[in-house]
C-alpha cells in the first residue's frame, strides 16, 4: 500500500468546503468522493493513516471520514493521534456493526458513526450535519435574498422577512436554509427529505410538500407564483431569487 493521499478537483463554483476521505478500498473512496464533489466539496483521498495524518497536517480540512481498517495505522489509533492537536470533526465509516463498537468510536472522539454497507447520499447528509454543529454548515453559509428582504441567520437560526422574524420550526428553517445554499438548483423530494432529517427517513418522501406548505405561507408565497419556494414540477422545489451580490 502507497503512502499516498490525492485532491479530487472539485467545483470551484459553489466550494463548501474540504473533506478527507480515509479508506484503502479504492471503490469507497472514489464513491464517496464523488458523491461529496457533487455537493461542491474539495475532496482529499488517503489509502493508509500515514498519508492521513500527513494530509491532515498540510491541508486542515474542514472534515474527516475515516475508516478503522487501515492497513497501517489503526483507524481508532489515527484519532488518538488526530484528538491530541485537533478537534477535526470525524465521521467513522467502517464495518464494525457493534453497539460496543460505536459507544467505543464515540468515546474516542468521533463525531459521528457510519456503519458499512453505507447510502452515499446519507454519509454526505451526516457530513453537512457534523459540519453545521461544528459551525462551518450550510446555515452559517446561506446569504441574504432578495435586496436584503430576506435574511437568515445561522448562528441564531432565525430568519426575517422584511424586518420581521419568522417563527420557523426546525424541519422549515434546515429546509429554508438546504434550498437557499443553492439557489436555482432543482431539489429531489429524496434529497430535501435526508438534508432536512439527517439521515434516510423512513417517512414518505412527501413529507417535504407539508413542510414547504408551511414554509410558503409563513414566507408569504402564493404557490400559484412563489417567489421564494418554486415547484420543479415531477422532481421536488428549487430556490427562485438570486443571492445579493
Amino acid at each position: 500500500m502507497s503512502d499516498s493521499a490525492s485532491i479530487d478537483q472539485p467545483d470551484h463554483s459553489r466550494p463548501v468546503g474540504t473533506v478527507l476521505v480515509v479508506d484503502d478500498e479504492p471503490k469507497i473512496r472514489e464513491l464517496v468522493g464523488a458523491y461529496l464533489r457533487r455537493e461542491g466539496y474539495h475532496v482529499v483521498l488517503a489509502d493508509n493513516g500515514i498519508a492521513a495524518l500527513r494530509a491532515a497536517e498540510r491541508l486542515r480540512p474542514d472534515l474527516l471520514i475515516l475508516d478503522l481498517g487501515l492497513p497501517d495505522v489503526p483507524g481508532e489509533e489515527l484519532l488518538r493521534l488526530l484528538r491530541r492537536s485537533s478537534d477535526l470533526p470525524v465521521i467513522m465509516l467502517t464495518a464494525r456493526a457493534s453497539e460496543g463498537d460505536r459507544v467505543a468510536g464515540l468515546r474516542l472522539g468521533a463525531d459521528d458513526y457510519v456503519t458499512k454497507p453505507f447510502s452515499p447520499r446519507e454519509l454526505v447528509a451526516r457530513v453537512e450535519a457534523v459540519l453545521r454543529r461544528a459551525g462551518g454548515g450550510l446555515a452559517e453559509r446561506a446569504p441574504t435574498y432578495a435586496a436584503g428582504r430576506l435574511i437568515i441567520d445561522g448562528e441564531r437560526r432565525e430568519v426575517s422577512l422584511d424586518g420581521a422574524q419568522l417563527e420557523l420550526t426546525r424541519s422549515e428553517f434546515d429546509l429554508l436554509v438546504t434550498l437557499a445554499s443553492r439557489p436555482g438548483r432543482a431539489w429531489t423530494r429524496y434529497e430535501l427529505v435526508t438534508r432536512v432529517q439527517g439521515h434516510d427517513y423512513e417517512g414518505y418522501e412527501r413529507t417535504v410538500d407539508a413542510h414547504v406548505k408551511n414554509l410558503r405561507r409563513k414566507l408569504g408565497d402564493d404557490p400559484r407564483q412563489p417567489t421564494f419556494v418554486v415547484t420543479v414540477p415531477s422532481i421536488g422545489y428549487k430556490f427562485g431569487p438570486p443571492a445579493d451580490d
